[in-house]
């Protein structure tokens, strides 16, 4: 199947030869697709992700070994 010269109609036509017992794994696949192209990108998610969590656990105190077993 060439994307360039699938169109919708093309798409509609080839579910309608599907038999019955494979729909539901199709709507499966079709949400798989609709979550996806409405995440954004990986390098995205990354930088977002490290961005939220920098400094967790930075208290500004240096050493507190001494002190673990009273915290």
């Amino acid at each position: 199947m060439n994307g360039s010269a699938t169109d919708r109609q093309q798409v509609i036509e080839m579910v309608n030869t599907l038999p019955d017992e494979v729909l539901a794994e199709l709507v499966s696949f079709i949400d798989y697709l609709r979550y996806k192209t409405s995440q954004p990108p990986i390098e995205q998610q990354g930088s977002t992700f490290l961005l939220s969590i920098a400094g967790l656990g930075h208290s500004g105190e240096r050493d507190i070994s001494e002190r673990d077993e009273k915290i």
